[in-house]
Order: C-alpha cells, then sequence, then structure tokens
C-alpha cells in the first residue's frame, strides 16, 4: 500500500537454539502435512558433494526442483536426517527465500526462515543486498547454499517451470571469485529432484474433490461415480473447460478482452495469418485457449501498472508482482503523486502485515485516495495470480499419463483457481492422502571449466548452465505408474 515501509532485506541471522528446536520439530510437521517419509535416490553423490565441501575442497550449491509447498521441509528432512547418518558434522544448508512469503504467511515465518539461516529476495528486480548476501556465503559460508531455481511453486509433480538465471549466475560468480582470489576450491552445482507418490490409491479422494470443484462450478451432481481414469477424465476435462469458459466470459464482459466464445481457434502460425484453422484435439484447443486468456490478462495487468510485455509468463509475472509491490511498498524517493500526498489507513492486506504511516495531516481526501490506490493495486495482483497459477499447465498432462499424482496434481491447480474466485486462501489445499517424498540427487555440475566462455559472453555463458541445469532437473522426474 502506499507510504507503507518499503519491502526491506531480510538479512540470515542463523540462530543454532532455533536451529536445534526445529529438528526436533520436524517430523511432526511432515507429519502433520501428510508426508510419511522420504526416499533418497543417489544420496551416495549427496555424500560425497557435503564430504567435499566439509573438508575444503569445494563450495557447494543445491539446486533442487520446487513443486510443492512441502519442499523446504523435505529438504531439511533430507539434510537434517538422511544424510546426517553418515555425514559429521549434521549437515546444514543456507538458503534464499522470496521476500514475499512474509506478506502472505505472516511475519513470523520471516523471523523463523532468517534464523534457519536464510536470507529473503525479491527475485523480479536486481536485488543486490540478496545477491551480495549469497555471494559472501557461498564463497565462505559455514554450510553449503540452498535455492530452487524454479523460484516459485508450479505444482506439478512431472513437469518443470523455466528456471530463473540466478542460480547459473550465482555459481559462476562464485567459480569466477575463487578463481581471482587464487583459492583451489571447485565449485560445484548439484542438481535435486522433488517429487511426491501417493502410499495409497486415492481415486476416492480424487472423485470426492472432483465432485466439489463440480458443484463449485454450478454443475449438475454427477450421476457417475465411477473411479476409471478414463471415465474420470471426461469430468476433468468437462470441469476445465467449465472454469476457462466462466474466466473467459468474466474477461470478455468485464474487461471488454477479445476473447471469443467457444474459441476452438489455434493460435496464428504468422502475424498475416488471419483465420486460423481449427485444432483437431479438444485437449490442444484448451492449452490453446488458457494461453491466449493468459496473454490477454497479463496484457490487461500490463496497462495498468504501467509495465511492458517481456519475456515468458514467468517472467513477465514476477514483473507485475515487482511493479505492485512498488506501488504498495514504495522505497525512498520514488512514491507515486497520490503516496506522496497521502497518509495511509487502508485495511488491505498489505496494510495488515506492513508499518502504517504517512505524512501528518494528511486529509480525509488523501488517505481514501490513498485507499483506493492501494486496492486497485491489490485488484491487479490478483489477475496476476490467477495467471500464475497455470504457468505449467498444459493441456496433455494427464491425457497422456494419466496417474493418480497427475490427476491431484490438476485438480488441486483447478482448486487453486477456484480458491482466489471465490476469495479464500489457496495455500489450505485440501490433502487427497498420504505421500511419500521422493528425492533424486543428480551427478554434480562442475562450474570451473565453464568459466572461459562465462568470461568471453556473461550472458551466454550464465544461459549455457541454465540451461544444462534444467536438462540435469528434468532428468531427475520420475514417471508415475498410469493406471491401469
Amino acid at each position: 500500500m502506499p507510504n507503507a515501509a518499503p519491502l526491506e532485506f531480510i538479512p540470515p541471522r542463523l540462530d543454532r537454539r532455533v536451529l536445534f528446536g526445529a529438528r526436533l520439530l520436524l517430523p511432526l510437521w511432515l507429519r502433520s502435512s501428510g508426508i510419511q517419509g522420504i526416499q533418497v535416490k543417489g544420496i551416495e553423490r549427496l555424500q560425497w558433494a557435503m564430504e567435499r565441501f566439509q573438508t575444503g575442497q569445494s563450495r557447494l550449491l543445491l539446486a533442487f526442483r520446487h513443486p510443492s509447498l512441502d519442499d523446504p521441509a523435505v529438504m531439511a528432512q533430507l539434510l537434517w536426517g538422511e544424510l546426517a547418518r553418515s555425514c559429521r558434522p549434521r549437515p546444514h544448508a543456507q538458503f534464499l527465500f522470496d521476500r514475499g512469503i512474509p506478506l502472505w504467511a505472516g511475519a513470523w515465518v520471516g523471523w523463523l526462515l532468517s534464523r534457519l539461516g536464510g536470507c529473503s529476495i525479491q527475485r523480479s528486480k536486481l536485488d543486490l543486498p540478496a545477491l551480495r548476501t549469497a555471494r559472501a556465503l557461498l564463497l565462505a559460508g559455514p554450510h553449503p547454499f540452498a535455492v530452487a531455481p524454479e523460484g516459485a511453486t508450479n505444482g506439478h509433480n512431472e513437469a518443470i517451470s523455466p528456471l530463473e538465471p540466478g542460480v547459473a549466475q550465482l555459481a559462476l560468480w562464485t567459480a569466477d571469485d575463487l578463481d581471482r582470489a587464487g583459492r583451489p576450491e571447485a565449485t560445484e552445482l548439484l542438481p535435486i529432484g522433488l517429487q511426491y507418490r501417493f502410499t495409497k490409491p486415492v481415486w476416492p479422494a480424487i472423485e470426492a474433490l472432483l465432485n466439489q470443484l463440480e458443484a463449485d462450478g454450478g454443475l449438475p451432481a454427477s450421476s457417475d461415480h465411477s473411479l476409471d481414469p478414463e471415465r474420470l477424465y471426461g469430468r476433468l476435462f468437462r470441469l476445465a473447460e467449465i472454469i476457462l469458459s466462466r474466466m473467459e466470459g468474466f474477461y470478455r464482459d468485464a474487461y471488454h478482452l477479445p476473447l471469443e466464445k467457444n474459441a476452438t481457434a489455434r493460435l496464428p502460425k504468422t502475424a498475416t495469418e488471419s483465420v486460423p484453422e481449427p485444432l483437431p484435439d479438444a485437449n490442444d484447443q484448451l492449452g490453446v485457449r488458457l494461453n491466449l486468456l493468459m496473454e490477454e490478462v497479463l496484457a490487461l495487468v500490463e496497462h495498468s501498472l504501467g509495465v511492458k510485455a517481456h519475456g515468458g509468463v514467468g517472467e513477465r509475472c514476477l514483473r507485475l508482482e515487482q511493479a505492485g509491490w512498488d506501488r504498495l511498498y514504495p522505497a525512498p524517493g520514488n512514491h507515486s503523486e497520490v503516496s506522496n500526498k497521502s497518509a495511509v489507513g487502508n485495511h488491505s492486506e498489505a496494510g495488515k502485515n506492513s508499518e502504517v504511516g504517512g505524512p501528518a495531516g494528511a486529509s480525509a481526501l488523501d488517505r481514501g485516495l490513498a485507499d483506493r490506490w492501494a486496492e486497485e493495486t491489490e485488484r491487479q495482483l490478483w489477475h496476476m495470480r490467477l495467471v500464475e497459477s497455470f504457468v505449467a499447465v498444459s493441456g496433455r498432462y494427464v491425457k497422456d499419463h494419466p496417474s493418480q499424482e497427475r490427476f491431484a496434481d490438476t485438480l488441486l491447480i483447478l482448486w487453486d483457481t477456484m480458491a482466489r474466485i471465490k476469495g479464500s486462501n489457496p495455500a489450505r489445499r485440501p490433502r487427497l492422502g498420504p505421500r511419500r517424498a521422493v528425492v533424486h540427487i543428480g551427478e554434480p555440475l562442475a562450474i570451473a571449466p565453464r568459466l572461459a566462455a562465462y568470461r568471453a559472453d556473461r550472458r551466454a555463458g550464465v544461459a549455457a548452465l541454465t540451461a544444462e541445469l534444467r536438462n540435469r532437473l528434468v532428468g531427475l522426474i520420475v514417471p508415475s505408474t498410469p493406471a491401469s
């Protein structure tokens, strides 16, 4: 909100007492999240990398996949539990966390993450304090450093979002710093795959959640309660099509976006193609319609917040988030005309999580305009969050591999969407059944051999390492068992 305190950097303040308490409570946290154990494949690679770090032979960066909000707890169990059985001293890792987390999860979460050795980062801008801190910890910190290169959860056990370039940049910076300082340590980047598997069949829970979402979408109660995956998929597809159609109608009628009724056309192949041909497959049609909707909604928000479109959907969402934060939490000297003249008294979520301030003696008019400014900004960020839910969604994720895990992934994303539309908290997802975390440790990437190419062309060097890391992480995804 305007005139709120700026989003300050949260530095790491590692507290051994907090770390001790977190280790004691972690098993309870995992059980309360429905995670009944962790299975690690390739742990010898992690042991080897940790031993090299602990003996001063390397600096270690852990790059883990981020399909779920439970990933940080699973990574903690990997280090504090599984790896601690063979490594002494007991391993730990410092890490980056999104500066937005304390805004929606509560300030206490920022306090906890900081005391566990984390430092905040604003992913959508050049956050120099965060980058300097991460660079210093990678170069000389007492623990390895862990980062999720996808940046945010994507809700897909078996699909990866585009990677942000920051992890590759940190690894190359560290190797470059070590080389220039004449230090002998290697820099190693270790890819870690995270997935979740249900420990028992959850088809009845999937069908029950499908019933709930159909009711929320205004569909008549289904008389078909079969658990046959093909028939469930028919219902899932119908539900997704209804939600998409309603969203298209909302944005077409409320914001006059150019979205066709019952659109079944694919994207044009060229800028001069005026009448696209119909797609033969309904799943592909759904994917194209979703992409068109996301493009139009992002353009709407970009226009409202004064942001130029650049990059893919994920990158555009980040830029919009930062533009919203710049409005709601302006840095000193960066206030708008409205916020310069106003004292803030709004009751938004931003207001609940920020210090309220403003120039003494501001008028009721100024305060009212400031409130409307904050409300409008939050409204635009709501549209962006809706798009963000679908960044990794395709029309064929379940169709091509109808496992209960993929059904669950997709249904829960639809549940998130419905929760946002209804105004409820999308973080409070339903649980469909007990799960096991499956962790795959990849082969470490040596960074020093890439230094010459990086120094010749830094942008290309970062892009090449990011692409290689993505390939490694994709290679660690193991498909779930499809329903027979």
